[in-house]
């Protein structure tokens, strides 16, 4: 199995005949930005689409890369609202609530359910989004998700059975310790870091309590120092010193730039 990082929560997982796709979002407004983070060479052959939320930076390019693919499309019931029997997504690239976009193979999943898809088996987990700190030279403002907001819209994490290995994946989420207490070592723990400046996600010392109430094989930190606005550290964390942490703890920790792959 091959696991590949693109920054933020972007990932690819290639494992016999499937693809997996995590949310393909893009670089968010990096000097007004939105280019893909998953590479358009690697969409056609993709198989599953996870989508752990509606922000842009998770969420941006998924439709497209669902047309090009005919992947199965996971996520969030939330993420869907029924017109006259016809489902439709929250549309990636509008402002508010718009709910517009149609895609084939759609597999609405709530938390705690569990489905098997493409032969790939999935179990919904709680995440909560944090607060959104949304900051343009003197302007600056908090979002804080809600029923009428769409920051964290769909807000759901993943545990993912596939060719023997579980792979968990967190999404932009805040410490759920007693709601995670089920899923017990798994192979890969995919867990931001980047909390400490804009609280939408956990930051170090939280995501090492998430570690320790796993205790997965392999830990990849994610969603943190990435190119947002005019910076390349939003979401800023200190990843040595997590990685540090980790291996003391006793798991391996797997840091990924982008585009780095890893075998497991």
């Amino acid at each position: 199995m091959k696991i590949t990082h693109y920054l933020y929560n972007a990932f690819l997982i290639e494992s016999s005949d499937k693809k997996i796709a995590i949310d393909p979002g893009a670089v968010f407004l990096y000097f007004f930005r939105l280019s893909t983070l998953i590479p358009k060479q690697e969409w056609a052959d993709i198989t599953h689409i996870f989508v752990t939320h509606g922000d842009p930076d998770h969420y941006w390019h998924a439709d497209r890369v669902a047309k090009t693919s005919d992947a199965f499309f996971i996520c969030s019931r939330t993420l869907i609202e029924t017109v006259d029997g016809t489902d439709y997504l929250l549309e990636p690239r509008r402002g508010g609530l718009k709910f517009r976009t149609q895609l084939e193979n759609v597999i609405p999943l709530d938390i705690g359910a569990e489905i098997e898809v493409g032969g790939v088996k999935v179990r919904g987990i709680k995440t909560t989004h944090g607060s959104l700190l949304l900051k343009l030279g003197l302007f600056s403002k908090e979002v804080v998700p809600g029923p009428e907001e769409r920051i964290g819209r769909g807000a759901i994490g993943f545990v993912i059975d596939v060719d023997g290995k579980t792979i968990v994946n967190l999404g932009d989420t805040l410490l759920n310790t007693t709601e995670w207490e089920s899923v017990k070592e798994p192979d890969v723990l995919m867990i931001p870091i980047g909390g400490r400046k804009a609280h939408n996600t956990m930051d170090e010392p939280e995501a090492l309590k998430a570690v320790e109430a796993m205790r997965p094989k392999i830990v990849i930190p994610c969603h943190y120092n990435c190119p947002a606005f005019f910076t390349r550290k939003y979401n800023p964390a200190d990843v040595s010193m997590f990685r540090s942490e980790v291996e003391r703890l006793g798991f391996r920790c797997e840091v990924l730039g982008k585009g780095d792959s890893l075998n497991i």
